[in-house]
């Protein structure tokens, strides 16, 4: 399966929208086309890695695509990175060509002195010293395949909250196009019974991998992608409405966003058309869960997964309102909860989660992190604690780096989130472990307000009474702080390293 076949068989098919471009499958097979060629004409073969540099935008699925089909490995990274950190991961993934937006010209031209090595570097929509115009380059360029067309291979990094990011390299498939086992391909066709028909929202950016995957997915089944610039709230029901979307995927922070539109405009819009609303990457809070099934109705479906693929689990809605907080059983790989000496936990106690029969994986260029990733039964962990009940459904406590140890006791701060985001005043939420010469360490919470004018010492005894209404007092934050925007990825994982580590400077650190 793959675009050019669409591309013969029903060419004028909408593939994707973005913004207020429509692209057919014929128009993106032939744009994939010039891009391999433009590839393959700065002598770039099967195996070179290409790192994009971009957000959102039109161009993104045919230099994915052209990628895919020239047998390169890709590599989209978040624009949100410093010149720094982008610069680790295209010197780590070993990227000789560069896709970058003009957009984010100030970070590329600092990007040409850190990596020399780049061969070739190319701007969307735009150039300046040191890069090529894409669009330019692009005009020159044959539609028809490249002679040597072959599988590629996307090349993703962690979302790097707990350090420098990690890069996960598979071997390049040895097949043709159109031939691939693609890893996000039997979840469309099985589990969500993507047909060529279905209209996919993606409202989430293409350099995370779930949204990429998902959204390549779609376009080798035939169906139609609705891919947002940027997400915004209102824009996501008036998308469902406008494109009869059929199938959508998000994270907990949009639905949040969502639930907190005034009433009238979240009912404005007919969603008739909306048959499954997948959600992942971030814990969903029970209570923002129930609400958004009693709004969308029973069609939640939520799997757990990592980019390392160690395994997978999965749950629909009427599994999860018989087992409230869990993301289900699994269906890949078999899930085993372990304490720090290795030893399997029975159900209902907290411990780390370890999947054995996933797929085998390695950090690029880090057999270290790789090695401690796997215990000596060869089962396999990202680092995430939880618990499994009777009935084997898994249920996910926290990150085992973002537990707090107050006074010897374990507490795992997504169980006090989950609490304060269900506050009508709170957007947005991290709680965390700081410094106490009494107990080690103590609960802070650092809020961000739906209004941030609200901020201010009555709000935070209002927000700690809040919790101690719903939680017991250990559990809950001894002060709280309020910032006007928490740094969180629009893929729904928060950074809160970098919030620890302003409170932990000078201590003896435990911002991991």
């Amino acid at each position: 399966m793959h675009p050019s076949i669409h591309a013969a068989s029903t060419p004028d098919k909408t593939a994707f929208i973005m913004g207020d471009e429509v692209v057919t499958y014929a128009e993106l097979d032939a744009r994939s086309n010039q891009c391999a060629n433009l590839l393959r004409s700065r002598g770039h073969g099967v195996g070179s890695a290409l790192a994009i540099l971009m957000p959102n935008d039109p161009r993104y699925f045919e230099i994915c695509w052209a990628a895919q089909r020239a047998g390169l490995y890709y590599t989209p990274i978040s624009t949100h990175l410093t010149a720094e950190e982008i610069a680790y991961i295209a010197s780590d993934c070993g990227a000789e060509i560069l896709i970058a937006s003009h957009a984010l010209r100030e970070v590329s031209d600092e990007l040409c002195a850190r990596l020399p090595s780049l061969r070739t570097r190319f701007m969307v929509g735009g150039a300046t010293t040191g890069f090529e115009s894409y669009e330019d380059a692009l005009g020159e360029q044959p539609k028809s395949p490249i002679p040597d067309e072959r599988e590629g291979q996307d090349m993703l990094y962690s979302s790097g909250t707990t350090g420098h990011p990690k890069g996960i390299r598979l071997p390049l498939p040895d097949r043709a196009v159109g031939e691939s086992d693609y890893v996000a391909l039997g979840l469309m066709e099985g589990f969500w019974s993507i047909k060529p028909e279905d209209v996919y929202l993606s409202p989430a950016p293409l350099y995370h991998a779930a949204p990429l995957r998902c959204s390549m997915a779609m376009l080798r089944i035939g169906a139609t992608v609705v891919a947002m610039e940027r997400f915004d709230a209102e824009e996501a029901l008036a998308l469902i409405e406008r494109q009869r979307v059929s199938v959508s995927q998000w994270v907990p922070t949009m639905f949040v966003r969502m639930l907190k539109l005034p009433d009238e405009i979240r009912h404005r819009y007919d969603l008739s058309s909306h048959r499954l609303a997948v959600h992942a990457a971030a814990p969903c809070p029970i209570a923002v869960k129930r609400k958004m099934i009693d709004w969308w109705g029973p069609i939640l479906f939520e799997y757990y997964s990592a980019t390392e693929a160690v395994g997978s689990t999965e749950i629909d809605s009427e599994d999860w309102l018989a087992h409230p907080g869990s993301v289900g059983k699994a269906n890949i790989g078999t899930p085993h909860i372990v304490d720090e000496q290795g030893q399997e936990l029975p159900p209902g106690e907290i411990g780390t989660v370890y999947f054995d029969g996933g797929h085998r994986f390695a950090y690029h260029n880090d057999p270290e992190k790789t090695a401690e990733s796997y215990d000596e039964r060869g089962w396999a962990t990202v680092g995430d604690m939880g618990y499994l009940d009777e009935d084997g459904y898994l249920y996910l406590t926290d990150r085992k780096a973002n537990m707090i140890i107050s006074g010897g006791v374990n507490i795992y701060p997504q169980e006090t989130e989950n609490v304060l985001i269900t506050h009508p005043k709170v957007a947005d939420v991290a709680v965390f472990g700081v410094p106490s010469e009494a107990f080690g360490e103590e609960v802070k919470a650092v809020v961000e307000l739906l209004d941030p004018a609200e901020a201010g010492a009555p709000l935070e005894r209002e927000l700690i009474r809040f919790c101690r209404e719903h939680l017991s007092k250990l559990k809950c934050p001894r002060s709280v702080d309020f910032e006007a925007r928490l740094p969180r990825a629009e893929n729904g994982k928060l950074y809160k390293r970098r919030l620890k580590e302003r409170y932990w400077e000078g201590h003896a650190t435990r911002i991991l």
